[in-house]
């Protein structure tokens, strides 16, 4: 089965909804007319009724499952308990004018709505930069307990091949506590795309080959990763021919469990991560699907400004699935 017809399989039916802020944008409209016509979501995109359905392309009524709201006309009561319940969250880092003025924000309107259980998860990012999603999520969604750090993964497709690629997003230079998070973090990610992980910590040396801080960092991020999750199959340091070719791991790395078999990729910092991905992504012709938030209490997908409509809907199905947990 082709990824997103199993990703779809799984997220059909359960009534997941999902936010798009930016309902001022065609892709996002025209994404969310389709999941909503396909069953999959129901999609609430933030704006005017009449806009995006001019966005649309919709002449008569929208799909039934698929809700506008217009934070402009949100009933009063209703957004005074958000402003309450946002004021409570950020633990008096803000004033309830503060927040009045921060949830004029579509993104941080749209977070709220995850947060108090009226969607399920949140998509945005084709309009706005990666703060401007990510800021809100860290401040009222923030991270799960035992994660310090959100971080960005790939997955990446050709065929019936499957890898998970991380962080290629938001850490520019983790250290090796939260490189071991986004391993162990990257492993969960994987099953929910029916990959059983082998997680390779990558780095320029194998097992010692070489010495500098960096190689000590990785082997470092290793051994926590391996105290935090021992059930895990994690492994590091590792070049990335040991890691993913068998004859050259029995060479490198003979007694590595994952050496040879890596199908999730830990870089050791952001830059060889986004060099990393969009190598495979345009030598090796593969389909860079993400970035996948990972680490946080409720779903947060940080678009491309870059995006297509196809893009958008792909990653709400992710999106959607982080919700269900499957």
């Amino acid at each position: 089965m082709e990824l997103f017809e199993s990703l779809i399989a799984k997220v059909k039916g359960t009534g997941k909804k999902i936010v798009f802020p930016e309902g001022n944008d065609e892709r996002i409209v025209k994404a969310a007319v389709r999941l909503a016509t396909d069953g999959i979501i129901e999609p609430i995109v933030l704006g005017k009724t009449a806009a995006i359905k001019q966005l649309a392309g919709v002449t008569q009524e929208l799909p039934a499952t698929l809700k506008v709201l217009d934070p402009a006309t949100y009933p009063t009561a209703k957004f005074e308990e958000m402003v309450s319940a946002f004021v409570e969250r950020r633990k008096g880092k803000n004033t309830a004018e503060q927040a009045r003025k921060l949830l004029q924000d579509v993104n941080y309107f749209g977070t709220m709505l995850v947060y108090l259980g009226i969607a399920d998860g949140l998509v945005s990012g084709a309009v706005h930069p990666t703060g401007d999603t990510v800021r809100p999520a860290l401040q009222i969604i923030k991270t799960r307990p035992g994660v310090s750090r959100t971080s960005g993964a790939f997955i990446m497709t050709k065929g019936t091949e499957r890898y998970l690629f991380a962080d290629c997003a938001i850490n520019i230079e983790p250290n090796a506590q939260e490189l071991a998070e986004i391993a162990v973090s990257s492993a969960a990610t994987a099953r929910l795309f029916d990959i059983d992980p082998r997680v390779a910590l990558l780095s320029f040396s194998t097992k010692g080959s070489a010495k500098a801080e960096t190689v000590t960092k990785v082997a470092e991020a290793t051994k926590i990763a391996h105290a935090a999750a021992p059930m895990e199959k994690i492994d590091g340091e590792l070049q990335f021919d040991a890691a993913f070719v068998e004859t050259v791991a029995r060479k490198k790395a003979p007694d590595s469990e994952v050496a040879g078999h890596a199908n999730v990729f830990v870089f050791p910092e952001l830059q060889s991560g986004n060099i990393g991905y969009k190598i495979a992504q345009r030598f090796g012709g593969f389909e860079a699907i993400g970035p996948i938030l990972q680490g946080l209490n409720k779903p947060i997908s940080d678009l491309s400004r870059g995006a297509v409509e196809e893009d958008v809907y792909k990653v709400a199905i992710i999106t959607a699935l982080q919700a269900t947990g499957a």
